[in-house]
């Protein structure tokens, strides 16, 4: 489960950095067989991506780019399983080519970028994955032919080049990112998209949290973490909202980001939000959030219906 949420969480968020520099393709399917790509960004805007660091030459480092990102260790069958998926991508592009009698230059193929917080010095020296200066600590590629890059996000340095990678981390290390773009996000234009990426994986993991209660200490803090930043944020807008004398506009922000938390907790308890529960989410965002949070985690769902129900 723990697994689900990271990988949905990192889908929404490289597609929420990349979307204004490219084409952000998200579970891209492989024709040759029934598998999905997690990531497949296009660059078409790339004047300003630098602004997400070494993140960013990542992905322009090709004309196109894949993304791979793992919550826990990644494993030698899971690298071979992504590589593969990379070659059956070239192998698409090679055929297409072909059929157009052109020839393919190897500098326009797709580069594969795997993300893991860690990894074994055995899992590295069995890839032959070396460090190049011009990526810095952390950032292992494998031979020129293979175009695979390895990144060991608990290896980078605490800098703000490696801010974006290091909040797909975990533990220690994903907390203390996620304090820095707190700090980044005050002047951040894309401050509402922010605020809904958390307030999406604070619902996910708390309904996580209530289902199961050998959640990992690693989740719990996490957990603590995002709620102080989204109340925080949140906080911070409705202030900056007071001072410029935009009451409706603030009701009516307020209103949009109780509704964002109650939808996704909703489908993370329920699964979809079929017609019955959607008729009750007016009532609810009408209360606060500490009120309808343990209400929406505890509550069944014919609890809810009774409660709230027309």
């Amino acid at each position: 489960m723990t697994r689900f949420i990271h990988d949905q969480f990192s889908k929404q968020y490289l597609t929420e950095l990349f979307t204004p520099y490219g084409q952000v393709e998200i579970s891209k399917d492989i024709t040759s067989e029934v598998r999905q790509i997690d990531v497949f960004f296009t660059p078409t805007s790339p004047d300003k991506i630098e602004q997400l660091g070494i993140l960013g030459r990542m992905g322009i480092y090709t004309p196109s780019v894949i993304f791979e990102p793992f919550r826990n260790p990644v494993s030698k069958s899971e690298i071979r399983s992504c590589m593969g998926k990379l070659f059956d991508i070239h192998a698409e592009i090679e055929r297409q080519t072909k059929r157009n009698d052109k020839r393919i230059n190897e500098t326009e193929l797709p580069h594969l970028w795997i993300f893991t917080p860690t990894a074994s010095e055995e899992t590295l020296t069995g890839c032959n994955a070396t460090g190049e200066e011009i990526w810095g600590q952390g950032v292992y590629l494998l031979g020129k032919v293979l175009k695979t890059g390895i990144v060991v996000i608990h290896q980078l340095p605490n800098t703000p080049e490696t801010l974006f990678l290091r909040v797909l981390g975990r533990g220690k290390v994903q907390r203390q990112a996620v304090e820095e773009l707190e700090a980044l996000a005050k002047n951040n234009p894309h401050l509402e998209n922010v605020i809904k990426l958390v307030n999406d994986l604070i619902a996910m993991l708390s309904a996580r949290q209530q289902k199961e209660k050998d959640i990992d200490q690693d989740d719990q803090e996490l957990i603590m973490k995002l709620s102080e930043m989204y109340q925080q944020l949140l906080e911070e807008l409705k202030e900056e909202q007071r001072q410029q004398g935009r009451q409706e506009g603030r009701e009516e922000g307020e209103l949009r980001e109780r509704r964002a938390m109650v939808e996704s907790i909703l489908q993370v308890r329920f699964g979809e939000i079929d017609p019955q529960l959607a008729q009750i989410i007016d009532q609810v965002i009408t209360m606060s959030r500490e009120e309808f949070t343990p209400l929406l985690l505890n509550l069944s769902r014919i609890d809810l219906l009774a409660r709230f129900g027309k």
